[in-house]
Formats: C-alpha cells, structure tokens, sequence
C-alpha cells in the first residue's frame, strides 16, 4: 500500500462576505435560467468550449479518487442518426407499453413522447458512460468506489458548465441504453449513464411552463 503525499493548497481564495453574497445571488440568478430544451439549432459549436467544459466536469469528486467516468462526444451524423433510431425504438416501447399510467401522467406536463428529432439536430451529444471497475493494461481489474453518484456529480458539473457558457442542453436516458455500447463501441465495463443533448436553442424553441420548489420545501436547517 503506499504512502498519501500532500501538497499545499494554493489555489483557494477566500471571498469577502458582501461579495459572496453577490456571488451566490448571481450564480443562482444565472443556474435559475437553466431550462431543458428540447428543440436545437444545428449551428456549429467550437470544439474547444465543448473540451473545456468536458474538462470542467472531469474536476468533480469521486470515490477513492478514482474517476469512474467515460465521455463520448458525438459529431458524426450516422451515428447522430443510429442513436436516435435505437433511442426511439426503446421510447416507443416504453410509452405505448411498460410505462405505468401514473408515469405517464407525471410526465404529460412536458409535452414528451417516443420522438427524438433533437438527437440527429444537436451538434453535440455527449454519451456518459460509468465505469463499474477499472481495467489494468495487465488484463486486471480496479474495483471503483460509489461509481454512480461520482458520476452523477461529474455529470452536474457538466450541465452547469454548458448552461455556463451560454448554451443549453437536454439529459436523454432512454431505458435500457445498452445499445450506446454497441453503437459507441465501449467495453462491457462501462455502463449507460444518460446522452447529453448540446447546443444552441432553435429560434422557436419553447419550454414547459413549470414553477420550481422553494427554498423550504426542498431545504431543512437543522
């Protein structure tokens, strides 16, 4: 077992109170803005931005350190085109026979079906895979700690950084989506973990009219 080795933190900065305030005030005004979308513009979007914001997300903590996390960014547009078709095979399976009457109705608000346009309109989607366990260039196996919710986090992370930049995205998790190993050709260790839809939103793009919990319904100070 080796030994930990620490070095000094240098990059925390230390904010005065007035400005945390407006700090915080402004990143929630920014986040509160946040709306999934679901109809994109095809307008090309610079690698680079998508890179960093990739890189953004790669910062979140994980168990033992041990980034449990694959992204893949896709471009292609048979590919684009092989997602959406597998996507909406399963979608339409899933609302016209194994989703619940109850399912149904809480999402009926949203305006959702087994149609995906946006998978083939979007720019980028970026597949996010979790690694269940690590592979060694020996053949061995790197048992990974709390992979899901390391991933989840990576995957918050990620959303902000989009929404950051000035464009918007939509989490996509068509179930099951073992299809993205085939079509994306990942190894079997890798695990679905939902397609993030990125881009510019389309001049007629329109959203759900919902309201979001308050502070007391969602937050208890104890």
């Amino acid at each position: 077992m080796s030994s930990p080795k620490f070095i000094a933190l240098t990059d925390y900065h230390e904010y005065h109170i007035d400005e945390m305030r407006q700090r915080a005030v402004s990143f929630y005004e920014q986040m509160r803005s946040r709306r999934t979308v679901r109809q994109f513009s095809d307008r090309p979007i610079s690698r680079e931005i998508i890179e960093q914001c990739i890189l953004a997300a790669a910062t979140a903590p994980s168990g033992a350190n041990l980034q449990p996390w694959h992204f893949v960014v896709v471009t292609d547009p048979s590919v684009k085109r092989q997602i959406r078709v597998a996507a909406e095979e399963e979608e339409k399976e899933f609302y016209n026979k194994r989703a619940p009457k109850e399912w149904l109705e809480a999402l009926a608000p949203l305006g959702t079906d087994e149609h995906k346009p946006f998978l083939e309109i979007a720019p980028y989607l970026i597949a996010i895979f979790e690694e269940r366990y690590g592979r060694l260039p020996t053949g061995g196996q790197v048992k990974h700690y709390y992979p899901k919710e390391s991933v989840g986090i990576a995957t918050g992370l990620l959303i902000t950084a989009i929404q950051q930049v000035g464009l918007v995205s939509l989490t996509h998790t068509p179930s099951p989506m073992k299809f993205l190993n085939e079509i994306l050709r990942r190894p079997s260790n890798e695990t679905p973990f939902l397609v993030l839809v990125v881009g510019y939103p389309a001049e007629d793009a329109v959203v759900p009219d919902i309201k979001r919990k308050r502070l007391e319904d969602v937050c208890t100070f104890v």
